[in-house]
């Protein structure tokens, strides 16, 4: 993507110049940012999502001021009827099962895709909405069809409504309202509160961006590195032959936490590994993922990635749905060119060596990439 380029995506601003005044923020509202996306699903193909059981869902119906949520799957035989008011489908990563929708998510790739998550649909009947709320990541709402009223402001008070199934502000105060109509686009910086609620039929989709906590990220980093440091190397075991007769045997001897710290120290001081077990966390497909095996193809015409697949790179490695390899020279180049443009072309594929060429294959027989 070329992040100089002005884009109508963003307003006429380029993506450098909205990640550098917008991104983290403040909020910038686009009309038109995307007239017409095509292929996108309709109401009845949502619906269809939503009562799939590998697709996460959730129904939101406000009753007064009484809110109810439902999860999925939701068979149509479970949703209110359509004219009745206050209420809301959610659809979850509508990505990974629509190339349109996959397609739509791609055109926010000027920020890296480790940020990136995916692309929900909302489909919400007159007055359906989620309550003014506030989210703890960046979040483009895109309007496809119908009319929403937005109200954001700032987080003046997270104090949440108490015995309710969804997390709603007890005390919001809007600074700015809006009707976004079909092709208009809001963006938030996180912890930024909002309120949307449809004007008549209304679809909305939500490109929404991974924030993993901290405590989160070192689990599944120190996890990978553990296992990773059992299965290289014979275990170290702890020795004293210093050790003295003791009088008070419940004591810790200081030794052994001389040690545990020292093994925590070399554990984190191991900067590849730290970044194979970031690498693979990051492309780790979702839990709800699944993969259709390949059958024996011709890939000498070039490559795509499976819209479901996660592929990053650091300096030294490829990263591809949750595992990490070594990579150099030409094979590294290209196949970070596969990381970023998510296809290599048949030139390109001629040009690896026989052991990339050879990992394609698995990959493919996999259901990882498919050819072109």
């Amino acid at each position: 993507m070329e992040i100089t380029q002005k884009l109508s995506l963003l307003g006429g601003l380029s993506p450098e110049q909205f990640m550098r005044r917008h991104w983290h923020k403040k909020p910038l509202l686009i009309r038109q940012a995307l007239p017409a996306p095509q292929g996108l699903p309709s109401r009845a193909e949502l619906f269809e999502l939503a009562a799939r059981e590998e697709v996460e869902s959730r129904l939101i119906m406000r009753e007064d001021q009484s809110w109810s949520l439902k999860r999925g799957p939701l068979p149509r035989r479970a949703l209110p009827a359509l004219s009745r008011p206050n209420w809301t489908v959610l659809v979850q990563g509508v990505d990974l099962h629509l190339d349109a929708a996959h397609d739509l998510l791609q055109q926010f790739r000027f920020v890296p895709d480790a940020r990136l998550d995916d692309l929900m649909i909302s489909w919400a009947s007159d007055g359906g909405g989620v309550g003014p709320h506030f989210d703890s990541y960046d979040v483009f709402l895109l309007q496809l069809q119908g009319r929403r009223r937005w109200r954001i402001g700032r987080l003046q008070d997270p104090q949440l409504q108490a015995d309710m199934p969804l997390k709603i502000l007890s005390n919001f105060v809007p600074e700015e309202e809006w009707v976004l109509e079909p092709g208009d686009m809001l963006y938030l910086p996180p912890r930024w509160a909002h309120d949307g609620v449809a004007e008549g039929e209304c679809v909305t989709a939500s490109i929404g961006f991974r924030a993993p906590a901290r405590h989160e990220l070192a689990r599944e980093v120190l996890v990978r590195m553990l296992e990773a440091a059992e299965s290289d190397a014979e275990p170290m075991l702890y020795r004293d032959p210093q050790q003295a007769a003791t009088a008070t045997p419940g004591a810790l001897p200081e030794g052994l936490g001389d040690y545990a710290r020292a093994a925590v120290a070399a554990l984190l001081e191991d900067e590849a590994s730290l970044q194979c077990a970031l690498g693979e966390y990051l492309t780790e497909p979702k839990p709800q993922v699944w993969f259709d095996v390949g059958e024996a193809a011709d890939l000498s015409a070039g490559v795509r990635l499976d819209r479901r697949s996660r592929m990053m790179y650091d300096e030294q490695h490829v990263f591809f749905n949750g595992e990490s390899y070594r990579a150099g020279g030409r094979d590294a180049r290209l196949m970070r060119t596969l990381a970023d443009r998510r296809r290599l072309d048949g030139r390109e594929v001629a040009q690896l060596s026989a052991d990339a060429r050879e990992l394609l294959e698995r990959w493919a027989d996999d259901g990882w990439l498919h050819p072109l």
